[in-house]
């Protein structure tokens, strides 16, 4: 296919060429149509160079994860995706036939995850790509007269397995510099042992049936995270917020199946990339002890990881041997 470039077709033409065949109807605002629940909003920036790298992110896959980075913290506020706004600055290094490639992740993430409302602008970068997405959804006005106060013991649950996409990224980068070492471009990395753990990283997913089915069990979480800057930091946030401590213990955290061998291999503790790796894209939630028994049942996917406990412990980890060890994260004292 010939390539095509932004100066050939301009930006409007873009646009409109990107809402083609896309099930969205081209805007300039994104808007839906309340039912007096309260508004949420979620915004996330990538970076070309910084959040990930075109060497190896296949571009569907990279628009797919820029909407589920920034859903994820609609979900989180028990929120229904609503409507989604994108904004691109594209280098001419990528051409339209390559933002098209984007753009249908883009479009394929809005879709399963029920936005019903898009928007996108494009704007020129000097230097590599930028993606920005701000998600808006709509919480439930009986949810938040549910919403308990949050207590002491109350268990704190995640949605998956912490720590892969983080390794996954370790395994692409090794790999991107024993291909530019070796320059030989036919030899394509072998990626086959490790695909859960890149899958982890390029493609991350979450159910978005999740706030649907809480709401209908009647399990409203007092405090809700997104979980894609490691596990540390949703912790540290839920310390700030809830004014209780956390207790985190190590034996519950859930990993991915062969995780230690890989952290062997790489030298990475798999521990610590749970907690300081980022990219997991998981959904933190607090839940009523006196709602356990039928969390445990209804939610299997959830990981029951801890739970609050009094202000005076702080955010602490908790060794088998019983050792509390204080949580740190990037970006707090």
């Amino acid at each position: 296919m010939a390539e095509t470039t932004f100066s050939e077709i301009g930006k409007t033409e873009a646009v409109r060429a990107l809402f083609e065949g896309s099930g969205y109807e081209q805007t300039d605002i994104c808007s839906f149509q309340s039912s007096q629940g309260k508004t949420v909003q979620s915004s996330v920036m990538s970076v070309e160079g910084i959040d990930f790298d075109l060497t190896y992110f296949p571009l569907k896959h990279l628009g797919y994860k820029s909407v589920i980075r920034a859903t994820g913290g609609i979900y989180a506020e028990m929120g229904s995706p609503k409507s989604l706004a994108v904004r691109l600055a594209v280098s001419s290094k990528l051409d339209f036939v390559r933002i098209k490639e984007l753009w249908s992740g883009i479009t394929a993430a809005a879709k399963e995850h029920g936005y019903v409302s898009v928007s996108l602008d494009l704007v020129p970068s000097p230097n590599g790509l930028y993606i920005s997405v701000s998600a808006v959804g709509e919480r439930n006005s009986l949810t938040d007269k549910r919403r308990p106060a949050a207590k002491s013991m109350d268990l704190v649950c995640v949605s998956g397995n912490l720590g892969g996409a983080f390794m996954g990224l370790q395994v692409l980068e090794r790999e991107k510099k024993k291909f530019l070492q070796e320059k030989q471009d036919s030899k394509q990395p072998e990626l086959s042992d490790y695909k859960h753990f890149v899958g982890e990283y390029l493609k991350p997913e979450i159910n978005p049936s999740y706030v649907r089915l809480l709401e209908e069990d009647e399990i409203i979480p007092s405090y809700g995270y997104f979980v894609d800057r490691g596990l540390s930091d949703a912790l540290k946030r839920l310390e700030r917020d809830s004014g209780l401590g956390v207790k985190v213990y190590v034996e519950r955290i859930p990993f991915i199946s062969g995780i230690f061998d890989l952290g062997k291999e790489l030298d990475i503790d798999p521990i610590s990339a749970a907690f300081n790796g980022g990219d997991d894209c998981r959904l933190l939630f607090t839940i009523p002890i006196g709602s356990h028994d039928r969390f445990r049942h209804d939610f299997q996917t959830f990981d029951i990881i801890g739970h609050l406990a009094k202000p005076d412990v702080g955010a602490v980890l908790v060794t088998p041997e019983g050792v509390e060890l204080p949580v740190r994260a990037q970006g707090w004292k």
